[in-house]
């Protein structure tokens, strides 16, 4: 009996996804990103994007480990100014391989297609690493009806410091 075709929404990153590992030229760490997908570097920022979904990685000096609460209070705010029709989620303490993370989930749209116009409604997994005085901002997003709980495991989970 013929097995039956996966139907995968709009966003979905397939299960045979592979990944490589991405390190910043001034270094500190190194993730997992899809490979294959378009890179964009500026400053502090490197983006990985396809079709439409996006890791983002982002590092800046702390003074001391970011909390539940601190993301909420500092970074929610720059968030909501910068992610259009943003919706807050919750800010939890996970672990991850790299050691433990504030996660804070959101929505919001995403830009406008350059061709289309169409705007996709976006799901939002923002990891938060600490480690000497060195802060990695990991942010997931697709669309909110895309199944990406595996790959975006697979990239959270593969934060190593260097």
């Amino acid at each position: 009996m013929p097995h039956a075709t996966e139907a995968n929404p709009p966003g979905d990153i397939p299960d045979n996804q592979a990944f490589v590992p991405f390190s910043p030229p001034a270094g500190g760490y190194s993730v997992k990103i899809p490979e294959g997908w378009a890179r964009v570097s500026g400053g502090t920022t490197t983006s990985f994007t396809d079709k439409l979904n996006s890791i983002q990685v982002s590092t800046a000096s702390a003074a001391t480990a970011p909390t539940a609460g601190s993301v909420i209070k500092s970074d929610v705010p720059r968030l909501r100014a910068k992610v259009p029709q943003f919706t807050p989620g919750t800010a939890t303490s996970v672990t991850r391989t790299g050691g433990t993370a504030i996660l804070l989930t959101y929505q919001g749209d995403s830009s406008p297609d350059p061709v289309t116009g169409k705007v996709v409604r976006d799901a939002f997994e923002r990891y938060t690493f600490y480690r000497a005085g060195m802060r990695v901002d990991l942010t997931l997003s697709g669309p909110t009806n895309a199944d990406n709980v595996d790959p975006w495991r697979i990239v959270s989970n593969s934060l190593r410091w260097l």
